[in-house]
């Protein structure tokens, strides 16, 4: 029997997200794009509305990570990377956000205070400018703690925004940095488990990287692998390009801390959102000098070439001794309230 009824794992990414999206979102909306732009129906990190020289895109983001703070940020930071991100990986410069807060009373004005400050410095890194929005309070026993809703706009030349649908045979995957720091970080810090470790969330705007990326000229297809980690990202790359791809288990960067949490709980690191990544797919002849470009920038010194395009329908992993095996996308990220 079907269930009729919202769960957890529908806002968690992956296959049962994608449904809800699919057969309740856009089955119900007429009007998904302007202009011809990259409308909803594409579902890829944003939409864009073309004008007579130049695309707009537009993306929005909702927040509602629990805990608040945590080892290496806060909802304030993630809110603005995030929604950043989801601008940049579409090729394009972002240029502002917008902020809208739903609080519950009650809230201390200084952790609001706080937020605020996180966001304003994590915009800095960008140059982008908070422009506009809106709050609300809700009573104390309605909602839980803060909510916020940001939307990222950016500019990008006519016909030249990024998809996460352009892989080609050929190519190959880049990852700007290691996998599952958000997502282990946050649960090792949430749940108390008491691990000794200095892992901390990899939140951060990733706009100098992807500018690196492009400005040498190889880029196809980029995407911003939060919720559903690398696993979820890939194959949805895959999927929308229409071609397969191999992923060298042994060239994926991981922390040693991110192993011994995901050995500890049975979690898969690939499947755990990632807040300061990108998975991005190079043309084979300019994918080294990219990687140079990327590793230059702060956030890209753990870059890695870490698979190729091919031809095909999965997503495969080899590993070190010769053997694949399938890199399914996931059900749900196994850690909900990531972002």
């Amino acid at each position: 029997m079907k269930n009729n009824k919202i769960g957890m794992s529908h806002g968690a990414g992956g296959e049962v997200m994608g449904n809800l999206i699919s057969e309740t979102i856009l089955a119900n909306l007429s009007k998904k794009s302007v202009n011809g732009g990259i409308g909803l129906d594409a579902l890829d990190d944003g939409a864009t509305i073309p004008l007579e020289n130049h695309e707009i895109v537009v993306t929005t983001d909702g927040h509602t990570i629990n805990p608040l703070f945590f080892p290496g940020g806060d909802i304030g930071r993630i809110s603005a990377a995030g929604t950043i991100n989801d601008v940049a990986v579409m090729g394009a410069k972002p240029l502002a956000i917008t902020n809208a807060m739903i609080i519950k009373e009650g809230f201390p004005i200084e952790d609001l205070s706080k937020i605020i400050k996180s966001m304003d410095e994590t915009c800095k890194e960008a140059d982008v400018g908070v422009i506009t929005g809106d709050t609300k309070v809700m009573e104390q026993d309605k909602i839980d703690e803060l909510v916020i809703v940001t939307t990222g706009i950016g500019i990008v030349e006519k016909g030249k925004a990024i998809r996460d649908s352009g892989l080609e045979v050929g190519d190959k995957i880049i990852t700007t940095g290691s996998i599952g720091d958000h997502g282990m970080s946050l649960l090792s810090f949430r749940e108390g488990f008491g691990f000794e470790t200095d892992l901390k969330s990899d939140v951060a705007p990733v706009w100098g990287m992807v500018e690196k990326a492009i400005e040498i000229g190889g880029v196809t297809a980029m995407k911003d692998p939060t919720r559903g980690g690398l696993s979820n990202a890939i194959n949805e790359m895959a999927s929308k390009s229409g071609v397969g791809i191999i992923i060298q288990d042994e060239a994926i960067p991981i922390k040693q801390q991110v192993k011994a949490v995901s050995d500890m709980l049975g979690i898969d690191p690939y499947e755990v959102a990632n807040e300061g990544k990108v998975i991005m797919g190079v043309k084979a002849d300019l994918a080294d000098e990219t990687l140079n470009a990327i590793k230059k920038d702060k956030y890209g010194k753990e870059a890695s070439i870490i698979g190729e395009v091919v031809e095909g329908k999965r997503v495969l992993i080899e590993t070190p001794v010769g053997g694949q095996r399938i890199l399914e996308a996931p059900i749900a990220d196994p850690v909900p309230r990531v972002c």
